[in-house]
């Protein structure tokens, strides 16, 4: 039995929130799953509890915080929330190359412990090290870059099919188009860059 990483970008957080908690309601443990939400422009504001409230179209957060803490290696919080599912340990952190995200999750917690200091390629490389294909993971950090919703699953090849069912429900991007808009656009991926400039401009 082999662990696959199975991957999803969408455009709308509330899909991506509805999507993992299909996936948690269909017994897949939260430590397994992770979602990275851009949040250049701090529409989700996390309180000391990092516990959010979500639907299909809005997130609501009890408590505000100061922005002034999306700093390169600001403090993520608790990255995974308990018994109350993944979305409830949700908190912020900046990727420099990508710019300030709210996360919780496998894949936040890998960055974390590798210092997000590797600009984009942090995150392109952590995809690629769970083996997400390369040429799909750098349109995922630029997804995420430009307002998308990463949401990665670990599960064993028995269930692959059932899980990539449910992150289709949820209608996600298709990621070879969306590669392709962005490089007909003029973007070329770039995994060595170390500059946070871009996500800087992005939050302005």
């Amino acid at each position: 039995m082999a662990i696959r990483t199975l991957a999803a970008l969408y455009d709308d957080y509330g899909d991506a929130a509805q999507a993992i908690a299909a996936i948690e309601a269909a017994g897949i443990a939260h430590s397994d799953v992770s979602i990275i939400a851009n949040n250049a422009d701090n529409r989700y504001r996390l309180g000391s509890t990092n516990s959010a409230v979500t639907d299909a179209n809005t997130t609501v957060v009890d408590e505000e915080s100061d922005a002034s803490g999306l700093g390169t290696g600001a403090t993520i919080g608790t990255i995974v929330g308990g018994g109350a599912g993944l979305l409830a340990g949700l908190g912020m952190l900046a990727i420099p190359g990508v710019g300030p995200v709210i996360a919780a999750g496998w894949l936040v917690a890998t960055l974390a412990g590798a210092g997000v200091g590797a600009a984009v390629g942090g995150l392109v490389g952590s995809l690629t090290d769970a083996g997400v294909d390369n040429e799909h993971a750098v349109v995922y950090a630029e997804g995420v870059r430009r307002g998308g919703t990463l949401v990665t699953v670990r599960v064993d090849d028995l269930r692959e099919a059932e899980i990539r069912k449910i992150l289709d429900h949820y209608e996600p991007v298709d990621i070879e188009t969306r590669g392709a808009e962005y490089r007909s656009s003029g973007w070329s991926p770039d995994t060595t860059a170390t500059t946070t400039e871009p996500y800087r401009r992005a939050a302005e």
